[in-house]
């Protein structure tokens, strides 16, 4: 007679670990904000409209109208022609906050004397008003792309900067001193160790900067450019084309939005596992 031997029941096989709690989360809660938004932009499209609808006059032009004007505007190629002018400045100051905003922030990572010495002038420079860099970009550089350009490098150099200082910060001392023992040379160090730790708070000086640089550059395009966003809001108000000033400063709208969620969707897509981590 055989002996049958069965082999011990095997370990289950192990199943997809869960998302962590903030992917779970962000998925669940991303529609409904979504909703609610779409709910406010609603009620607010509607207050606009029936107080329109009250005053009657041409300082308020209703919602329709308005609508109107930014699909003849997007239409006719205007809107594309401004936003690049617009992008382009805001790109080529970028450019330079860029260059000096990691070399700058870099030295206030490593050395506690430079960070003292460029804390002040940086404080000033994120914390001074969009006027006053509007008018100075007039006075010093005239009418043309010179101001707009020097604007959106002085407004976005102190969160690159700050940003890449704490990146550097962040820095494990223990991981320099092995690299030290090991005799590595600077740019093996600045390659694998500085490099990997800076992107995501140059991303995020990125991100927070160009919002303030995009809106204080096209204030600057209202008082001293030929061409671009500003200019075109500038030179509705000189007309009083009230409908499409409303229609201008709405593209201004939408694309900073659109904008922004590019940025902090690139920002989720390639760093989402320092949320995970955390």
């Amino acid at each position: 007679m055989t002996q049958t031997i069965t082999p011990p029941d095997a370990d289950p096989a192990p199943s997809d670990p869960a998302p962590p709690v903030g992917r779970r989360r962000a998925e669940r809660n991303g529609p409904r904000r979504w909703l609610v938004s779409g709910i406010a932009l609603v009620v607010a499209i509607a207050a606009w409209a029936a107080l329109a609808a009250w005053i009657d006059d041409p300082i308020l032009p209703r919602p329709l109208s308005v609508f109107e004007r930014v699909v003849a505007i997007t239409v006719s190629g205007e809107a594309f022609t401004n936003f690049a002018s617009s992008i382009g400045k805001i790109a080529v100051g970028f450019a330079i906050a860029m260059v000096f905003g990691l070399v700058i922030g870099f030295f206030m990572g490593r050395s506690r004397f430079m960070s003292s010495y460029f804390s002040l002038p940086l404080f000033v420079l994120g914390n001074m008003p969009g006027l006053t860099y509007a008018v100075f970009g007039l006075l010093i550089f005239g009418v043309g792309a010179g101001g707009p350009i020097v604007v959106s490098a002085l407004v976005a150099l102190p969160f690159i900067a700050m940003n890449v200082a704490e990146g550097v910060r962040s820095v494990d001392g223990s991981l320099l001193a092995m690299c030290r023992a090991f005799e590595r040379n600077r740019r093996d160090v600045l390659r694998h160790l500085y490099l990997p730790a800076l992107v995501t708070f140059v991303f995020a000086g990125v991100r927070y900067g160009f919002a303030m640089a995009w809106k204080v550059e096209a204030l600057t395009e209202v008082f001293g450019a030929s061409d671009g966003v500003g200019f075109m809001i500038r030179k509705a108000y000189q007309e009083f084309q009230v409908d499409d000033m409303l229609a201008w400063t709405t593209l201004f709208i939408v694309a900073m939005i659109l904008i922004e969620r590019g940025l902090a969707y690139l920002e989720n897509r390639f760093f989402a596992w320092r949320k995970d981590i955390s």
